[in-house]
């Protein structure tokens, strides 16, 4: 969320990206060190493993006092000043036209904060806004299930389930170290994820999400059948296909749903509600991950390689719901992205080519931003143009 309310729009996306690609980095990190430790007899195998986390932690920590607070949260509190330095040094201003362009989106974040200043709520009226929806702002309750589903699909595409218990899958299929399992999957999933950087940047939100999920059930569905078909533990090439289709898998995860689910949730929300928004949304992350974590073992033990189905159902359905509900917010500001879902009888489908009015295309910086009243601000908010009430000059 501090990424998306700090980075420009047409590198939003990028920036969110690099989020997921430091879980990734982490994660392969975090196995490698532990083949570090494999040798270890005592308890310091995995005490040393924590301990390492607790540096990180503390790198993060001091690391933050140097960054610029969010230009959008201090103009939301009243920290005008604040807020254009904030906008400054976060753009990197050297010349006039960076200054322009400062200027540019100080006005268009000012304004979609008056906005929402002007029908300010209560703490936990806002909570409940995000569920009963807000008169002023434009499907609220819309993007707080969007986020909630699409974090959960993240999870429900099933790539936990090879992390979690890859090493288990792995030695029924003939690699017995399971310290080696884990490095393959971690590699995979973190190089894959530079690919995701330019996926999510260069062919927006949908199409990736779409396609990775087609993608993925694809490849789950050749997962199970594999699995199912043969015991694997007897058969050397079944159990080698099977590795090659997780590896597709994730190869896949890690260029659209890995950082397209965070990306998503950094764009959707308004500025009035999107902490609280996001945080619910996370919420629904983490509690599917729960899930899937707990009842993996006992679903595995029943069905057997046939889990792969339930998680290729979830895949395409997955497709499916992107390409009915999710609307296309890349090259957006996020002011604009509220904009967008204010039109009236705009679909999901027909996001992509929707422009913001002062603007030729997606990424564009306009001349000079819409003004409250002007008609190319009621129609980019979907309302009728007001009639001028000046006289036109007579000759």
């Amino acid at each position: 969320m501090y990424m998306s309310e700090c980075v420009v729009a047409a590198f939003r996306g990028t920036a969110v990206a690099c989020y997921q690609l430091a879980i990734t980095f982490g994660i392969l990190m975090a196995y490698c060190f532990c083949i570090g430790t494999r040798t270890l007899d005592s308890s310091a195998s995995w005490r040393i493993i924590v301990a390492l986390g607790n540096v990180f932690a503390l790198i993060l920590g001091i690391g933050i006092w140097f960054l610029p607070e969010s230009p959008r949260w201090l103009m939301m509190n009243n920290k005008h000043e604040e807020a254009r330095r904030a906008l400054e040094k976060i753009r990197g201003v050297r010349t006039d036209a960076d200054r322009s362009v400062v200027e540019h989106d100080f006005e268009e974040i000012s304004r979609n904060i008056e906005i929402e200043k002007n029908s300010a709520s209560s703490f936990w009226k806002s909570w409940a806004e995000c569920f009963v929806g807000h008169k002023g702002t434009p499907k609220l309750v819309y993007r707080t299930m969007l986020g909630i589903i699409i974090q959960s699909l993240q999870q429900l595409t099933g790539v936990n389930y090879f992390f979690y218990y890859g090493a288990t899958i792995f030695q029924s299929v003939g690699i017995e170290d399971s310290f080696i399992t884990q490095i393959i999957l971690g590699a995979v999933n973190f190089v894959c994820t530079f690919g995701g950087l330019y996926v999510m940047e260069n062919f927006g939100r949908r199409q990736p999400l779409i396609w990775g999920g087609l993608w993925q059930g694809a490849f789950l569905i050749i997962f199970a059948s594999l699995g199912v078909a043969k015991p694997p533990e007897d058969n050397p090439k079944i159990g080698k296909g099977m590795i090659v289709a997780a590896c597709l898998f994730i190869a896949s995860f890690a260029c659209t749903y890995g950082p397209g689910a965070w990306i998503i949730v950094g764009e959707t929300f308004p500025m009035r509600t999107r902490a609280r928004q996001a945080s619910i949304a996370t919420a629904s992350n983490w509690t599917w991950n729960f899930l899937i974590s707990f009842f993996s073992p006992f679903i595995t033990s029943a069905i057997g390689y046939g889990y792969g189905y339930v998680f290729a159902g979830c895949n395409l359905f997955a497709a499916g719901f992107v390409f009915f509900f999710c609307y296309e917010s890349a090259g957006l500001s996020l002011e604009n992205v509220d904009e967008m879902y204010s039109v009236k009888g705009l679909r999901a489908w027909q996001s992509e080519k929707w422009v913001p009015p002062n603007k030729e295309r997606r990424g564009d910086v306009a001349d000079s931003a819409p003004k409250k009243g002007d008609d190319k601000y009621q129609e980019g908010m979907g309302l009728s143009p007001q009639p001028s009430t000046h006289e036109v000059p007579r000759a």
